[in-house]
């Protein structure tokens, strides 16, 4: 009799741990990379050009595994459920490089040789990466290109908000076009300077 009742009270044990593992909802992960055949209208300035790009730096804040969303002015909140599907530095290094590619027919050559064209080498700081559902998507950066057959860097800043609506796919996608956008901003400076020409940062 009390072996019945202790194996009863296993089978219980084991279906409330069951039970409660099927409700734990599946994590959602994202990605800042935009999708192939993803197409913008390139800068009428826009020119080609090969171009290093250094690991990019962001806000220890943010630095997670987890989506980091602001909530009311000093609050912020750890999203457990859904995550960057690599660091987020290398996320936002890997959009640059895909829009970059993208929208100016640009060749990251990072650790591979230059092949003996122009070049530049291009460095990006993230000093904001703030995320509010619902409502927008803001990236303050600062960034910096250098020929890399000799010349001295252009340093220049982007502060860049697009608005979201509901959900965390559209706060995503918000920062995706952050991102799209800075991407434009360092190409048309990277392309001059890749080409022997003159250039000043773009109107932030």
């Amino acid at each position: 009799m009390i072996r019945a009742r202790t194996l009863n009270l296993g089978v219980a044990l084991l279906a409330l741990v069951v039970g409660a593992c099927s409700s734990v909802p599946p994590i959602r992960y994202f990605t800042l990379v935009p999708a192939p055949g993803t197409e913008t209208a390139a800068a009428p300035a826009a020119q080609s050009f090969q171009f290093e790009l250094l690991p990019v730096a962001v806000p220890a804040q943010v630095d997670q595994p987890q989506l980091v969303v602001r909530q009311g002015g000093q609050g912020v909140a750890v999203l457990q459920g859904q995550r960057w599907i690599a660091p987020l530095g290398d996320e936002v290094r890997g959009a640059l490089s895909a829009d970059l590619t993208r929208d100016f027919h640009a060749l990251d050559v990072t650790s591979l040789p230059a092949q003996g064209k122009a070049a530049v080498r291009i460095k990006v700081d993230v000093r904001r990466f703030d995320s509010v559902p619902a409502s927008y998507a803001y990236i303050d950066a600062a960034w910096s290109v250098r020929p890399l057959k000799g010349g001295d860097p252009l340093a220049c800043t982007s502060r860049i908000s697009e608005t979201v609506g509901e959900g965390y796919d559209a706060l995503v996608q918000g920062h995706q076009l952050a991102i799209a956008r800075l991407a434009g901003q360092i190409g048309i400076v990277a392309g001059a300077l890749a080409n022997g020409q003159a250039t000043s940062c773009p109107a932030s």
